[in-house]
């Protein structure tokens, strides 16, 4: 936003970059760690951590959206916010 307009081709150009270099590293990285011997059994115990909240998420902003009405996007906040935290709290370290 600092930059106006035109940043926005640079920015979606990395961010795209990014997500592509991530999801081949995603795939690869534990092949070469830990080899083709179960590959398929240990990626899918990488990823199954991350995997059930992502699949949680909707249904649990679906119910505080029902319940809370628009505060919810507090609750939204507050997990944004908790997130930040513990990754700074990561870079510490």
């Amino acid at each position: 936003m600092a930059f106006g307009g035109p940043a926005d081709i640079a920015f979606a150009i990395l961010h795209g970059a990014g997500n592509g270099i991530l999801t081949i590293a995603k795939g690869t990285l534990p092949l070469a760690l830990f080899g083709a011997a179960g590959y398929g059994s240990r990626l899918g115990g990488l990823n199954a951590p991350a995997r059930v909240p992502q699949a949680a998420a909707p249904l649990i902003f679906g119910a505080a959206l029902a319940t809370w009405g628009l505060h919810a996007i507090w609750l939204t906040a507050g997990v944004g916010l908790l997130a930040t935290l513990a990754l700074f709290l990561l870079k510490g370290r």
